[in-house]
């Protein structure tokens, strides 16, 4: 795992709970699904997952929202959601790398997420592998 591209997505979630904190639950989790909203850029954008793994917010895909993602798995099988969870209420953040569909590239790549529980939500950013693609940002 490349821990610039962890970084990467530690800023954007530091951000987010900055503004999660400021503004409250409600306004943060419409703000973090709106697509052209300040936590959507390129490829760089918010989700944020309840403590069982349903999706409260998710910053491309407001379609997810409300939907179970805990038994999503990555191209090659892993859980990651699960991973996410798990590793959120026992640790607090953590990064977790796994193989998703980049939609410029339309390749399967390596992608890590950031995530931090803040209260009962956890707030996850994610970078396509900076090693890998050779960058992250639009």
């Amino acid at each position: 795992m490349d821990p610039l591209t962890c970084e990467m997505a530690r800023g954007w979630v530091d951000e987010a709970k900055t503004f999660y904190i400021q503004v409250g639950k409600r306004i943060a989790l419409a703000e973090f699904s709106n697509l052209r909203g300040m936590f959507s850029e390129g490829e760089l954008y918010i989700f944020v997952l309840n403590c069982e793994g349903v999706m409260l917010a998710h910053g491309v895909n407001e379609r997810f929202v409300g939907k179970d993602f805990i038994d999503i798995k990555d191209s090659e099988g892993k859980h990651f959601i699960k991973e996410i969870i798990d590793t959120a209420v026992e640790k607090g953040s953590g990064c977790v790398e796994y193989k998703w569909y980049h939609p410029r590239t339309k390749q399967i790549l390596p992608k890590v997420v950031y995530f931090e529980k803040v209260d009962n939500l956890i707030i996850c950013g994610g970078a396509y592998d900076v090693a890998t693609y050779g960058h992250s940002l639009p």
